[in-house]
């Protein structure tokens, strides 16, 4: 028997979750953005005394890396991380934009050609990132400007694009191409299936180099 532990920190709600051999045991969740790390090991606390575990029998740790806020990124790497090293356990981050992808790709299947995936980044910017309906990335993970957005979902057809962020404009140019799909919140249990099956795999990274997936400068203000 295999606990993966899963930490979302990414977005405005933080959320916590336990599987049990890629079976959904128990979710906590946090609606308080600004609250993630002092709420964040409170929650791993409570989903463990719910399964009835302690610490020591986790297998490993699982973390939507990105991208998003980067305070929230990098207080779930960082937590994460540390639990790792402390119980010699491995770490596996997850691409928020696969996730997404193959969310959709598990629901719909091969009705589509592609699978885009398209974050908002800032005003006019954003996340995306391609697969085929055999769900191989064709384009991996990249921030992009608006006007660059025809590269990627202009000169195709039979498209599933994963966003809410879709600006009217855009979506009036290219609405003969695509199919909006506006789900962009995590399904935890099409994750922790997912998760499961990169553990399976050894898909994990090295504790010492581990980041959150950022995909653009960090903007700060003086």
């Amino acid at each position: 028997m295999k606990y993966l532990l899963h930490i979302d920190t990414s977005g405005d709600t933080s959320s916590v979750s336990l599987a049990l051999d890629g079976q959904l045991i128990c979710t906590r969740l946090n609606s308080e953005s600004r609250n993630h790390a002092s709420a964040i090991n409170i929650m791993i606390d409570a989903v463990l005394a719910e399964a009835g575990i302690i610490m020591t029998q986790l297998s490993g740790i699982v973390v939507c890396a990105g991208p998003g806020s980067y305070t929230g990124l990098r207080i779930g790497v960082a937590t994460a991380k540390g639990l790792c090293y402390a119980l010699n356990i491995p770490l596996l981050l997850d691409n928020k934009l696969t996730l997404l992808a193959y969310q959709a790709y598990r629901q719909l299947g091969t009705k589509y050609k592609m699978y885009v995936p398209l974050l908002l980044a800032r005003e006019r910017e954003y996340f995306i990132s391609c697969f085929d309906n055999g769900f191989q990335n064709t384009v991996i993970a990249k921030h992009i400007m608006e006007s660059e957005l025809g590269e990627y979902i202009g000169n195709n057809s039979d498209i599933c694009l994963i966003s809410d962020n879709f600006a009217l404009e855009n979506h009036e140019k290219y609405s003969e191409n695509i199919y909006v799909h506006p789900n962009v919140n995590i399904d935890i249990k099409e994750w922790v299936f997912y998760s499961f099956e990169e553990y399976k795999c050894n898909n994990i990274v090295n504790l010492s180099t581990a980041e959150p997936f950022y995909l653009k400068q960090v903007y700060t203000h003086k």
